[in-house]
């Protein structure tokens, strides 16, 4: 059509692209960071004992009985949580509640993609601030965010997999004057997290989901944790049901069973583990990982040409073109029989 319906910030900004969910027969899909292992037992227990006689009743808005099970295990008082669909949910909300066009986005580069998409959505200003040689964050990163009134931090990092020193996270929240989001998506994967400083300061919020260490990709479940003053303001302007009656009984179940989010937890590290020691023998170069995936550069430095020769073997992982990142690929930790057969493939080629 000759005339654009659309607001001018949609026609200029770029789709975000997410992670190839390709049908290929025998496939080893080792490229979005999915869990290997399945689910906690009970959320099998809530799929079969649920009643589909009730899905013509609106789910609970507030979705009191998993704010519960997240407040506890979190140690924070219950309106300090928001839930969502998905830490994505939490994402743009925050961004429609703290982004606009006179209050920038500040946000790393290399980092989550999403970012910078959902401030377009907002006519909102991005600040990228990039990431040091080693993915550090620079010093005077506080410096490059000036003016910004939300800085997201994605800790540990993605596409990269490191994480941030904690003392570097406190300072940035203090001289930050804004909102500081650290989207902890991996969290449950690294030495430590940042949910104990919500109760320290006012101006942070926690973003976590439910895709990577509870395995619930499939069903999308994520919340927000900060100063009850915070989810106050986002509450007013989410969907009022955006959390399904059936997803808010089986998160809270997945919650439910921390035991079993361990084992599955160090089965994956240890895979990773092996993973860093196998790549490293054949001459590999990666990032220390604290995440569910390895973000590793091949002998060559060329990450396309790994990628390409995976893929031909039915294997698929994540590249992503650029001068930083075009030397590396993102591997997530598969189950064992998985890498084992990216091992094979590295093997014959660098070998």
């Amino acid at each position: 059509m000759s005339k654009s319906y659309f607001r001018k910030a949609v026609d200029a900004m770029s789709a975000y692209v997410p992670g190839e969910q390709p049908k290929i027969v025998n496939l080893v899909k080792i490229n979005t960071n999915e869990n290997p292992y399945p689910p906690a037992p009970g959320v099998s227990e809530v799929i079969r004992n649920f009643n589909p006689e009730r899905l013509r009743l609106y789910p609970k808005s507030d979705c009191d009985d998993v704010v519960r099970v997240i407040a506890d295990l979190n140690n924070v008082e219950t309106d300090m949580v928001i839930a969502g669909n998905g830490s994505d949910d939490i994402l743009n909300i925050a961004m429609r509640c703290f982004c606009s066009p006179n209050l920038p986005l500040a946000c790393f580069k290399p980092s989550y993609s999403l970012y910078p998409v959902l401030a377009a959505m907002q006519e909102a200003q991005v600040r990228q601030i990039a990431l040091n040689d080693d993915f550090s964050i620079p010093e005077n990163a506080v410096e490059q965010a000036a003016g910004a009134n939300l800085l997201i931090i994605a800790r540990p990092n993605a596409p990269t997999g490191n994480s941030f020193p904690m003392s570097q996270i406190r300072k940035i929240i203090e001289d930050f004057d804004g909102i500081v989001l650290i989207d902890e998506a991996y969290a449950d994967f690294a030495d430590d997290n940042c949910m104990s400083l919500v109760k320290e300061y006012d101006n942070l919020m926690i973003s976590r989901t439910m895709s990577k260490s509870y395995a619930l990709a499939g069903l999308r479940f994520g919340y927000g944790v900060a100063a009850k003053t915070l989810i106050d303001g986002m509450m007013k302007i989410r969907d009022s049901y955006n959390v399904d009656m059936l997803t808010q009984e089986i998160a809270r179940a997945a919650f439910l069973d921390q035991d079993y989010l361990a084992k599955t937890k160090n089965t994956i590290l240890a895979t990773r583990a092996r993973l860093e020691r196998e790549l490293s023998a054949l001459g590999f170069s990666y990032v220390k990982s604290q995440a569910n995936f390895l973000f590793a550069s091949p002998p060559d430095r060329d990450g396309k040409r790994f990628f390409d020769e995976l893929r031909q073997n039915s294997i698929i992982v994540r590249y992503f073109p650029g001068a930083v990142t075009g030397c590396y690929v993102r591997i997530s930790v598969g189950s064992d029989t998985e890498i084992e057969r990216l091992l094979t493939v590295a093997q014959r080629m660098y070998k």
